[in-house]
């Protein structure tokens, strides 16, 4: 049985056209520490706001940090900070729409003659 030799295109150092085949990225405790960390405080801080009345700032400021922390959430436990850059535009694809989706929700919500606005 012979031994096949690894192909690496001189033309694609980063392993564009495969992304599939890079190198997995190895990612310290100590870096795991540092997200668990950032994650508890923002959860502090979106328990602290809870408590403060911003009137109809509260949902937005809710929203914000959730998203903030849903992006370190994919970044660091999913590994897409290590991914191509498709991946990452996917990704951003869909924290797009849901930024469309919310943005016609509140649109129509305010737009209602119900509220006190």
């Amino acid at each position: 049985m012979a031994h096949e030799a690894i192909h690496t295109d001189a033309n694609d150092p980063q392993n564009v056209t495969n992304p599939e085949h890079a190198q997995h990225h190895i990612v310290t405790p100590l870096q795991y520490t540092y997200v668990f960390a950032t994650l508890l405080f923002f959860t502090g801080v979106t328990v602290a706001a809870a408590y403060v009345d911003l009137k109809w700032a509260n949902p937005v400021i809710a929203l914000a940090i959730a998203c903030f922390k849903a992006v370190i959430v994919i970044l660091f436990f999913m590994h897409v900070a290590y991914q191509s850059r498709l991946i990452k535009m996917t990704i951003g694809a869909g924290f797009f729409l849901f930024l469309v989706l919310v943005t016609m929700t509140m649109t129509d919500y305010i737009s209602r003659s119900w509220g006190l606005w």
